[in-house]
């Protein structure tokens, strides 16, 4: 815990408890938006971008907006 030395049942020991839950939570929210924002600067692959732009041509041609090619 935080090297207090209230009970866990008393008020003080619940606060304690409450205030060492809030900084897990906080040290975990760090590293998640950390994490997240290293993986939202990566490039897109190509073949993902390759595979969105098939489905578009699909979705255009399903439309009536493009003609299928051959």
């Amino acid at each position: 815990m935080s090297g207090r030395s209230e009970k866990p049942g008393s008020p003080a020991g619940r606060q304690a408890n409450a205030h060492d839950m809030l900084q897990s939570n906080t040290q975990i929210a760090s590293k998640l938006k950390a994490l997240y924002s290293a993986v939202e600067q990566q490039p897109i692959p190509d073949v993902f971008l390759d595979l969105l732009e098939q489905l578009d041509r699909a979705e255009k041609i399903d439309a009536g907006l493009v003609k299928p090619q051959p």
